[in-house]
């Protein structure tokens, strides 16, 4: 649906916010509040595409200036926090469990003289945000995938198609399509036939 076609207010919504203008959601898409939006800052001329069929709710979209995030077709999200600085994108038919963690940048140095400097930086001036300090890479969550409740998927990922992340599993490397994955870091526990 074209963002200036319907209103930025959602109907029944708990949360007196209104929907970014830079938010693209198709007609048969399903967004469950604006509260959704109090994290999001995206400059993007598209920083949320919302595909056919496909469900947002009670997630948080924590999406920096140039972070742009894409919900593919019938994909179903959850109660997830998603931090964008870069690109976050999420298959079709994709589902996202609740308290899911899925972050394309740490926001802060991994060095640690760094990060403290950061951080005290930062505590000086509440206001700013910790935000361009980590270099963002781009994650991508492939068709079919299932991740299961308060898993986290760290910068850089690539999920392949078909995979399934086990609840509360750490995702710190590409996963194969097709494969089962579990633990802290999270490894390979079984193959899926196509």
């Amino acid at each position: 649906m074209n963002p200036a076609a319907w209103s930025r207010k959602l109907p029944q919504d708990w949360y007196p916010g209104t929907i970014p203008s830079n938010v693209s959601v198709c007609e048969t898409a399903y967004l469950g509040t604006s509260y959704s939006f109090h994290e999001y800052r995206s400059g993007a001329s598209i920083g949320l595409r919302l595909g056919r069929g496909a469900s947002l709710d009670k997630t948080v979209l924590d999406v920096g200036s140039n972070g742009q995030v894409s919900v593919g077709e019938f994909a179903f999200v959850s109660s997830a926090r998603i931090i964008c600085d870069s690109e976050v994108e999420i298959g079709d038919y994709a589902l996202i469990g609740w308290n899911v963690v899925i972050m394309d940048s740490y926001r802060v140095p991994i060095d640690v003289v760094m990060r403290r400097h950061e951080l005290e930086r930062s505590s000086l001036h509440p206001q700013r945000r910790l935000e361009d300090a980590g270099e963002p890479r781009p994650v991508q969550i492939g068709r079919n995938v299932w991740i299961g409740f308060e898993a986290c998927i760290l910068p850089g990922v690539i999920i392949g198609e078909g995979a399934v992340v086990g609840a509360r599993s750490v995702v710190t490397e590409n996963v194969p399509p097709f494969t089962v994955i579990a633990g802290n870091p999270a490894r390979i526990v079984r193959v899926l036939d196509r």
